[in-house]
């Protein structure tokens, strides 16, 4: 059994209340795809699982630079955009 950590706990908790398709880009649809090409709904269920208080992000643009998948392998992001037209309505927003 894993030793819990109150504070992380009281992070864990935090679910979605709906979910919706994208429906054309933005800087929060891009970033969103991001997280889910790594397997994570979301910044902030990357930020529970992964235990990190910040996402690396590019300065200039403000996307996600770095993501760590859950078998701990990298992806790395470039500063432009990388969510094409086509793949908007795949990029699931979640609403808390």
């Amino acid at each position: 059994k894993k030793s819990e950590v109150p504070g992380a706990m009281a992070k864990a908790d935090i679910k979605p209340k709906s979910v919706h398709h994208a429906k054309k880009w933005s800087d929060d649809v891009e970033n969103l795809y991001r997280f889910q090409q790594a397997g994570y709904r979301d910044e902030v269920e990357y930020k529970q699982v992964k235990q990190v208080d910040m996402v690396e992000c590019w300065p200039e643009t403000g996307f996600v630079k770095k993501l760590q998948r859950r078998d701990n392998t990298f992806y790395y992001y470039d500063k432009q955009r990388e969510c094409e037209d086509k793949e908007v309505h795949k990029v699931k927003v979640y609403v808390y």
